[in-house]
């Protein structure tokens, strides 16, 4: 008998979760999800991770019994981490959007690395996961000494389900503040506080850690291999290499949208504008720049949930309407207010003005990541309809693809397990996006570009306190 060869992929979101599950051709067989719940807990916003633990297992058990799943892996998204003592969390998980107490965070920023040491800018709320880690330390100190690992989100699951605790450099490099990607080590930090000894050894993303063993619904055995998991955005780059990219730009889109051109120099990142270097699954420097595209989209666009019309754009474009940066905290635009200028719009053009924002921020965030070479979108901005064919519009230069499945996060996940089995089932889907041919779209980006105080990329912007 043949071992169970298809793949469960837990694609671990902010806002939503999904479990996918690959057969060996790489088809994807089923997809499930759900909401991660966070609540209160003695001041802070934490995960429910038991309501979260007991979803993934019935999932999963389900995954199995219809499918003969035989493998289990998990991309994850940034900026989390777990305390671990033994058998449990010695706290709950942090939500990574809130602030720690202007006092408090003056006092624990002056711990953090200099950028030259760790690519990695300095942030509000948790978007460092070691500027959270250093105010957990300052309020709860018990919570750090306790702790016998520390482990990256994705790495929480793994042990969840496998039992072992490791790390993974991926999701430790993702501007956490943690990792010096240039000595390819632990940053000063975790030295200076006393945490190597808390870090577990590492393990290479789609490794086999042990194994997930369970009684199906029919009294059988079965027995599930897990895979060390991995950073989301940084899985996604993983899986447009696989199936033959290599110069290239990856637009990875979600709540986030994080660009990552590793032809460019590390010396023209820019901290000031969320600017860093991510870690590749085999622990190199990845330019990156990142601005949180997809939540300012939900903002500026009053929850649109609906494909946005080439009329739609064209009426905005004609009314000289313009969504201003920024609508969440990071990005390029730091310190500013998100704001409309021009006449008031609802609904689709609402919508419409959102969507020219995000893809004149993601062309900015392009020309500040020095982006001359192919670009291939990837995620949930694809789907709002003519974001790709509005970029390429805009740059014509350069050739743009999407791919049919927009899930390359879940897709990297899994081709890096199907490494581990020996097989290659993925094949390059993409497929270039034709350009809109919006009327006025030019000079409404050279507008849009004044009004938001930004003279190309090497200018400087003054700061505004942003609200809420």
């Amino acid at each position: 008998m043949m071992p169970p060869n298809a793949i469960a992929v837990f694609d671990l979101g902010k806002t939503n979760s999904k479990l996918f599950v690959f057969g060996a051709d790489g088809s994807v067989l089923s997809e499930t999800r759900t909401k991660p719940s966070w609540g209160e807990y003695e001041g802070f916003r934490v995960l429910d991770d038991a309501a979260l633990f007991g979803w993934m297992k019935t999932a999963l058990t389900r995954a199995i019994e219809v499918h003969s799943v035989g493998h289990v892996i998990f991309s994850g998204h940034g900026c989390t981490f777990a305390l671990v003592e033994e058998d449990h969390l010695v706290h709950p998980i942090l939500d990574y959007e809130q602030e720690p107490p202007p006092s408090l965070g003056d006092r624990i920023d002056m711990s953090i690395p200099a950028f030259s040491e760790t690519y990695s800018p300095r942030l509000p709320l948790g978007f460092n996961y070691g500027r959270h880690m250093l105010w957990l330390e300052a309020v709860k100190p018990e919570a750090l000494s306790r702790a016998d690992a520390v482990l990256p989100y994705p790495q929480f699951w793994s042990w969840k389900f496998s039992g072992r605790k490791v790390s993974e450099v991926s999701y430790i490099g993702c501007h956490s503040h943690l990792w010096a990607p240039l000595r390819g080590d632990f940053s000063s930090l975790v030295d200076s506080r006393g945490w190597r000894e808390k870090m577990p050894a590492f393990e290479k993303a789609g490794a086999v850690l042990g194994n997930w063993n369970l009684t199906d619904g029919t009294g059988e055995a079965r027995s599930v291999n897990v895979h060390n998991g991995v950073h989301d955005s940084n899985s996604a780059l993983y899986y447009y290499r696989s199936v033959g990219f290599q110069d290239f730009t990856l637009v990875s889109t979600g709540t986030w949208v994080v660009i990552f051109n590793s032809a460019c120099p590390l010396e023209a990142l820019d901290e000031d504008r969320d600017m860093l270097a991510n870690v590749t699954v085999d622990g190199k420097p990845a330019p990156t720049i990142r601005f949180m595209g997809g939540r300012e989209y939900d903002r500026a666009s009053g929850g649109w949930n609906k494909p946005v019309s080439l009329e739609a754009l064209s009426r905005v474009i004609a009314k000289g309407v313009f969504a201003l940066p920024s609508f969440a905290l990071g990005g390029p635009m730091q310190g500013f207010e998100g704001r409309f200028v021009g006449p008031e719009v609802e609904g689709e053009e609402r919508a419409a003005a959102a969507l020219l924002y995000v893809v004149l921020m993601t062309s900015l965030s392009l020309d500040l990541i020095r982006s001359d070479n192919a670009i291939v979108i990837d995620g949930g901005l694809v789907k709002t309809g003519l974001f790709a064919e509005i970029l390429a519009q805009l740059r014509p230069a350069q050739p743009i693809f999407t791919s049919a499945t927009a899930e390359g996060s879940a897709f990297g996940a899994a081709a890096l397990v199907f490494d581990t089995m020996g097989l290659e089932p993925f094949a390059n889907e993409t497929s270039q996006v034709a350009p809109a041919q919006i009327f006025g779209l030019e000079a409404y980006r050279d507008t849009w570009r004044t009004l938001a105080e930004v003279d190309g990329p090497e200018a400087t912007q003054p700061r505004k306190e942003f609200h809420a």
